[in-house]
Order: C-alpha cells, then sequence, then structure tokens
C-alpha cells in the first residue's frame, strides 16, 4: 500500500444537496431577465420620452389648453426632428406672431417655463390656443438644444412644417394677374440666412413681390431667416428655381429685365433707367459676387456707390439699398 498522502485540494468536497451536472448552473444567467423592452417602454431612451412628451400633451389638450412641462427630449426636440420630419422652428416674438397671424399651420408652440408675459405673447398664446395649437412648457436649456447655435429664440418657438417654396414663373403669373409692375430680387450663392432674412425684411418693406433662391448651393428658408426677417417671410412669398440661370432667361422672354449688383458695375443704381420698368434684380454670394453664367445673364450690372473707407457691403444690406432705390423712383414717375 502507498504511504504517499494525497495533496491538499485534491479529495473532492462531499456535496449536502442534491447532485446536478454542470450543464445547468449557468442557466438563469444566460436567460437573463426577460425579453428587451421596447424603447417607447424605457423611460430614459428617447422614444420613451418621446412617448411621455404625446402623453402629457393629449393631458394637456384634454384640459382646454393647460399648458404643461415637457422637460427633457421630447418630440421636438433636436435629434427627434431630423428622425422624424423635415419641421422647421420659427424664433422669436415678432416671427412667431407674425406667423401665427398669417395662420401658418403650425404644430405645436413651444414656450420657456417661467417666461415674462408681454403683449406679444400674451397674443401669441391667445392665437395658439384658440385655433388648438398644442403649448408645452420646456426649460431654456431645451429651447437651445432645439435651435442653431447662434439663434436667439426670446424664449419661444413655433414648430412648422417644411417651408412651401413657389414657383417663380407662378409667382410672375400671380403678379401680372393683379396688374403690378413685377419686382423680383434673385440671390445668387447667398448662403448666410440672415441675409436671405434681411432680404425678405427688406422686400416686404419696398414693394417687392418675391424672392427667388437656386435649389443648389444656396440657402433656404429655415429657423434663422424667419428669425432675421421679423415675420416677413410669412406673408413675402420665395420662389426656388432648380436653375437660377435658366429661370432668369425664362423671366426676361416673358418682358423683365434683369440687373445684376456689383461693385465693378457699369452703371451707377441711383442712375438706373430700368428702376420703372417689370425687373429682377440679382444679388450676387457674400464672398464671390455673381457667377459667370449669371452675370453674362444680365441686362446691366449697376454698382452702389459707397466710401473708400469700406471695402464692400454684404448680400443683405446691398440687396434692401437697391430695393429702396428702385421703390423710390418708382415712386417719382
Amino acid at each position: 500500500m502507498s504511504s504517499k498522502k494525497p495533496r491538499p485540494g485534491a479529495v473532492r468536497k462531499k456535496s449536502r444537496g442534491k447532485a446536478v451536472g454542470s450543464g445547468g448552473q449557468g442557466r438563469q444567467a444566460l436567460e437573463g431577465r426577460g425579453p428587451t423592452p421596447k424603447a417607447e417602454d424605457r423611460p430614459y431612451h428617447p422614444a420613451g420620452k418621446a412617448k411621455a412628451a404625446r402623453e402629457r400633451l393629449e393631458a394637456a389638450r384634454s384640459r382646454h389648453g393647460r399648458t404643461e412641462p415637457a422637460r427633457g427630449g421630447g418630440a421636438g426636440g433636436r435629434g427627434a426632428r431630423k428622425k422624424s420630419d423635415d419641421a422647421e422652428f420659427v424664433t422669436g416674438r415678432n416671427a412667431v406672431l407674425e406667423a401665427l397671424r398669417t395662420r401658418i399651420p403650425a404644430t405645436a408652440l413651444y414656450i420657456a417655463a417661467k417666461i415674462e408675459i408681454d403683449d406679444r405673447m400674451r397674443e401669441i398664446l391667445g392665437i395658439a390656443t384658440g385655433r388648438g395649437v398644442p403649448v408645452l412648457e420646456v426649460m431654456r436649456p431645451e429651447l437651445d438644444r432645439m435651435t442653431a447655435r447662434d439663434t436667439v429664440h426670446q424664449g419661444v418657438l413655433l414648430k412648422v412644417p417644411p417651408y412651401e417654396y413657389a414657383h417663380p414663373i407662378e409667382l410672375l403669373d400671380e403678379v401680372e394677374r393683379r396688374g403690378g409692375t413685377p419686382l423680383f430680387i434673385a440671390l445668387d450663392g447667398v448662403t448666410d440666412p440672415r441675409n436671405l432674412g434681411a432680404i425678405i425684411r427688406s422686400t416686404a418693406a419696398f414693394g417687392g413681390h418675391g424672392v427667388i433662391v437656386p435649389q443648389r448651393r444656396s440657402v433656404g428658408v429655415n429657423s434663422a431667416a424667419w428669425k432675421t426677417s421679423a415675420g416677413a417671410a410669412a406673408r413675402t412669398p420665395v420662389a426656388m428655381a432648380s436653375n437660377l440661370t435658366q429661370t432668369i432667361k425664362a423671366l426676361k422672354e416673358r418682358g423683365l429685365f434683369v440687373v445684376g449688383l456689383d461693385g465693378d458695375g457699369e452703371v451707377s443704381l441711383p442712375g438706373l433707367d430700368l428702376a420703372d420698368r417689370p425687373l429682377v434684380l440679382v444679388v450676387g454670394s457674400e464672398g464671390k459676387g455673381l457667377s459667370r453664367l449669371v452675370s453674362e445673364t444680365c441686362d446691366a450690372i449697376a454698382s452702389i456707390p459707397i466710401s473708400s473707407a469700406a471695402e464692400s457691403l454684404n448680400a443683405g444690406i446691398a440687396g434692401g439699398i437697391a430695393l429702396y432705390e428702385v421703390a423710390r423712383r418708382r415712386a417719382e414717375r
């Protein structure tokens, strides 16, 4: 008989319970906690937050328009908006009020918690509740996330469907049907929405009939343009041209004269003889000015006299000055 003792740890200890195989020892860990809940049933998930916001909205509507807090990343948040639709936000009290006055089909009104209520806000809330537009109260950081970084929302946002652009020729048909002398301003490569908003505002102020923007390499009507236009975007139509050069040629065939704005123009804007004619003013981009094809299509290139202390004017200011000069000369005749 061997006198060797078994080494420590080599002896299997006797089990006090029923002996089982190793196959079932990890079964519970493999089964986990059951099926994964749907995204909308998880309160921390964006879809769950959106569902909670909808429920709060329905509760608020059932209480006849009373506002309910909608904290967190609700359905109107930046991420949800990009995934679900292409809706835009009108920001700023003046712009929101004008949009509501002109019955833009708004889908929601967001106001900051503890916002200061002035006459504009009273009218905004009155129109929104009267039209059945859902009113949601959110914290200011949430409003900041829902808007562009450089947008000043003033504590109020109006969610609206994507902007519906007019067709340039249909816009001309409407002006001629009303018996007016057409005055349009076209933007050639303008990419700053604040310039677009300023031009829309000037068009409304000086009797213009619409703004024409190209489909590519140009800014569209977004929240920043709405804000800068101070609500004029709700009254002044913006048309989109699939090809700006071809659209300008089509307008010329209809009897319109085309005048481009450039610092090296051959004529001075105050001496423009075409001001009282059916007219299209063309403003170039902030950096490159008018493109070659557009410039060659213009009937005349006009310049705005400025002091040597300034190198140039931005598109928004140049467009406003040109529209004013045309309106002034038309009023004199």
